[in-house]
């Protein structure tokens, strides 16, 4: 019996370390990606407001279609 419970919180540790690293691949393109886009020279002590502008519309349609994108794999498992 205490074979299956160490297997299942096994399998539960695993699963977290996973979405773990999914988001954090997640915030490293969206990084990346929005980062290309938005900031067009060389960045100073602070954005400037269309900097700011555009790092945010572009962080919030990342994560709406990586939303979509989840809930588009989870209705085909």
């Amino acid at each position: 019996m205490a074979g299956i419970e160490n297997s299942q919180e096994l399998q539960r540790f695993l699963e977290q370390e996973k979405q773990k690293a999914m988001i954090s691949e997640m915030v490293g393109k969206l990084t990346s990606v929005c980062w290309d886009k938005c900031i067009t020279g060389t960045p100073g002590s602070k954005f400037s407001s269309s900097e700011t502008s555009c790092l945010s519309s572009c962080a919030q349609r990342y994560m709406d279609m990586s939303i979509i994108i989840m809930k588009r794999f989870q209705s085909m498992q």
